[in-house]
């Protein structure tokens, strides 16, 4: 388990890279709407989240100043958060998709502030200063799972339909999947089994990865909606792996 879970970091790096090429793609073909989620309105700080987002995924995969990159990584999305997923679920409090991109955008912001923790090394006087916000990490990442968990049993149905058809009991893999992230979520919470937790929740990122996302994207290979939805689940693989690799104080497990 511990071999596979030290990959996290090099899973959820590439794929925040790979959703910065999808944010270039959405604001050249202006579809700055569409794709990541989280992408601004606007065309070039389109293009300049795109370029935050490759450079830091590309730093946290080499392990090139990744404990800065990380904590700047989780402000981020923070960002995202504060200025466009909260407006659209206060203007649309019974859209149940917006609280979705919500959780997407705070979980993955909150697995940057814990792979932050978990960085060796002296922190400068400002690393320091940016720093003190990441303990709340894995509170927003617990956060995240239980509500992502509960939409699957809000609107249960729809959610099945998306499971591909060859898989029987697609309701029932629904509500399995909604009680697993809330689980997950909890036990990260309380600090009880977070590291088998974290293992499991990857794989389970990883099969929805692979068994929905992939033939999704080859369907429908230019819609760009797809292929961010694909790379954030693969990102939140990584994202789990690295709460799996951590201990609570935000040390690498060896």
């Amino acid at each position: 388990m511990e071999r596979l879970t030290r990959k996290g970091r090099i899973v959820f790096g590439l794929a925040i890279a790979a959703l910065g090429v999808v944010n270039f793609c959405c604001a050249h073909f202006r579809l700055a709407m569409s794709g990541v989620p989280w992408a601004p309105v606007n065309s070039f700080l389109c293009y300049l989240t795109g370029a935050a987002l490759v450079a830091a995924g590309l730093c946290i995969a080499a392990n090139f100043k990744s404990r800065l990159v990380a904590t700047l990584l989780g402000y981020l999305f923070l960002a995202f958060v504060l200025l466009r997923a909260l407006p659209q679920v206060v203007a649309y409090p019974a859209d149940w998709s917006v609280y979705g991109i919500l959780c997407e955008a705070l979980s993955l912001g909150a697995a940057a502030w814990i792979l932050a923790q978990t960085q060796p090394g002296d922190a400068s006087a400002f690393e320091t200063a940016l720093g003190k916000v990441t303990a709340a990490g894995p509170y927003f990442f617990a956060a995240a799972l239980i509500v992502f968990g509960s939409i699957h049993f809000l609107v249960a149905r729809f959610i099945a339909s998306l499971i591909p058809a060859w898989i029987p009991g697609s309701l029932f893999w629904t509500y399995f999947t909604g009680t697993a992230l809330i689980a997950s979520g909890v036990s990260i919470a309380i600090r009880q089994l977070y590291r088998q937790a974290g293992f499991l929740l990857g794989i389970m990122f990883l099969l929805w990865f692979v068994l929905l996302h992939i033939p999704r994207v080859a369907a429908n290979i230019h819609n760009p909606d797809e292929w961010s939805s694909a790379f954030i689940a693969l990102a939140m693989v990584g994202a789990s792996w690295i709460v799996a690799s951590s201990d609570w104080h935000g040390r690498i497990v060896r």
